[in-house]
């Protein structure tokens, strides 16, 4: 009988499973949203979510302890600066995990992995770019007919 279930091991080593959690978790980050198979979705979420509560509180310690697990400082910037604030005030749940089905040449079962509210902030920012093409198009147009 397994009292405590221990940590996912993925069928690796513990050098590369620290090193796979370290690259997707900063995947995550950087990226907002990554695609990979469920397992690996359900691992690092925790830690995702953990990190993401270091950067609510934004000390330099909390910022030592994120630059120690992330691989890149831009991440480590995006986290403190863009995401601590977005989720501030929400406790927890910051991540989502959606199915995707099977991946072709395995059979693999994929998921996504996003932060929640990262598709209001993609849909704000194209919306922003399409308003300044049609403002460039129209002062383009108004230049023409003059």
């Amino acid at each position: 009988m397994r009292h405590r279930f221990g940590n996912v091991k993925l069928k690796r080593d513990i050098g590369s499973r620290n090193s796979l959690f370290k690259n997707l978790t900063t995947s995550v980050i950087e990226v907002e949203r990554v695609i990979t198979t469920v397992p690996k979705a359900k691992a690092i979420q925790p830690i995702v979510e953990q990190m993401i509560t270091l950067a609510k509180r934004d000390t330099l310690h909390t910022r030592r302890q994120a630059a120690a697990f992330l691989t890149t400082p831009a991440s480590v910037k995006k986290l403190f600066d863009t995401l601590g604030a977005r989720f501030g005030t929400r406790n927890g749940g910051y991540t989502r995990i959606t199915k995707l089905g099977h991946r072709k040449g395995d059979g693999a079962e994929l998921a996504m992995l996003e932060l929640v509210g990262s598709e209001l902030v993609k849909r704000a920012e194209e919306r922003a770019k399409r308003k300044e093409e049609r403002l460039k198009a129209q002062r383009e147009g108004g230049e023409a007919e003059e």
